[in-house]
């Protein structure tokens, strides 16, 4: 089942501004927390420096610039966020798609290479490799997804023939053409499955619970035409 949302159901959805979960997710870890505080120092100091040996007046703009670079390390990961989010938005139609668990498998990613030196001072190459789930996803159309996502415990409750949504993206009104889609969600273990949280799932919940009545509340109305 693919039903086309309204431009302001899809900007509810895939929000402009960094949710808390995706602001999560571009804090990264410590080291990237180090990172960008270290970028923080250095920019103070080179503002610093360029004010005093220029004899800056601009004391207002110093301020500013001084402000911003002081609290790099906190709000940038604001800006990843929101430039992926535009990104999504950037396209003009969007859909709510409701089909079924066909198949899953996992997979070994190469995530890099290491070059380390043994105990012996032999040259040693180490693979980073991450475990991911592969998800196939289907409804009685014949339209299929694959999905990847890094592996995680809470999907050993994956099973087939599970239901499964999300939103998918195009440029195409009619939506025959899919360019995008978001992270897939479970209703029946209200399980979330995805790499990059896209959407706002409070948002998202309440799109699919409506679906579901309205789903449920079809039948229930031809019955009653059928007994008049």
């Amino acid at each position: 089942m693919l039903v086309p949302l309204t431009r302001q159901k899809l900007e509810q959805v895939i929000p402009l501004i960094a949710t808390g979960l995706q602001y999560k997710y571009y804090w990264g870890k410590f080291s990237n927390f180090l990172q960008r505080l270290l970028i923080s120092v250095v920019a103070i100091v080179v503002l610093l420096l360029v004010t005093v040996i220029f004899k800056l007046e601009f004391a207002s703009i110093v301020f500013v610039l001084g402000v911003v670079s002081a609290f790099f390390w906190l709000w940038y990961p604001v800006f990843q966020a929101s430039m992926r989010n535009l990104q999504c938005r950037r396209y003009k139609y969007g859909g709510f798609f409701r089909g079924r668990v066909l198949d899953w498998w996992i997979t070994d990613q190469l995530m890099g290479k290491q070059e380390t030196v043994n105990s012996k001072g032999e040259l040693v190459i180490v693979e980073n490799r991450e475990k991911q789930i592969n998800l196939e996803v289907g409804d009685e159309t014949g339209f299929t997804i694959e999905f990847v996502a890094p592996l995680r415990p809470a999907h050993k409750v994956i099973t087939r023939g599970q239901i499964a949504e999300m939103v998918v993206l195009s440029n195409r009104a009619d939506l025959s053409s899919i360019e995008q889609f978001s992270d897939i969600y479970i209703p029946s273990r209200d399980l979330w499955i995805s790499d990059y949280p896209y959407l706002r799932r409070d948002f998202f919940n309440e799109v699919g619970r409506r679906l579901r009545e309205d789903q449920q509340q079809k039948p229930r109305r031809r019955r009653r035409r059928d007994e008049d």
